[in-house]
């Protein structure tokens, strides 16, 4: 197993609260997504590793953002930070905080779903494909420009995860 880290150092302020933790699997690597994520013109991708591993700094510090109905992305509303990025297998690990203060109405949403309810997807900029006549897509360059929280079955990616920790 081989481990890639990065994380912004943020003090820890007890019982803050607007911070509430959290931590997810943005995206598997190396591994076709189960279905066409956005922007993607229908086609599955796959976000090598190395390319994966290389934009790991334009994560950190990148916005959370969710969706009415927890089925997609919107860039306008931005509910946390991320933190933290390792690549652990082959899973791409995150974690952050959400502004719970702010936005308790969805802080309460997340914390009513089932725990395995939730998953993530990623938000991308300068993506390279090495292939655009291919019927899956390998991502061979990335620019990561934030991240999505959003129910599990919506996900490109049915094996994310998402759970505010304890």
């Amino acid at each position: 197993m081989r481990l890639e880290a990065m994380a912004v150092k943020i003090p820890h302020v007890e019982d803050h609260p607007n911070r509430v933790p959290f931590e997810g699997v943005l995206t598997v690597l190396n591994t076709a997504s189960d279905k066409a994520p956005a922007g993607a013109r229908g086609h599955r991708v796959v976000l090598l590793r190395e390319a994966a591993e290389k934009a790991l700094p334009s994560l950190l510090g990148m916005a959370v953002d969710y969706k009415p109905g927890w089925d997609g992305h919107d860039a306008r509303r931005k509910i946390g930070l991320l933190t933290e990025a390792d690549v652990i297998g082959h899973r791409l690990m995150v974690r952050g905080y959400l502004y719970a203060r702010d936005f308790p109405e969805v802080a309460r949403a997340i914390q009513a779903h089932s725990p395995n309810a939730m998953g993530m997807s990623y938000e991308l900029a300068d993506a390279r494909v090495e292939d655009m006549r291919a019927e899956i897509w390998k991502l061979t360059r990335v620019t990561f420009t934030g991240a999505a929280i959003l129910l599990r079955e919506k996900a490109a990616y049915r094996s994310t995860s998402f759970r505010v920790a304890s």
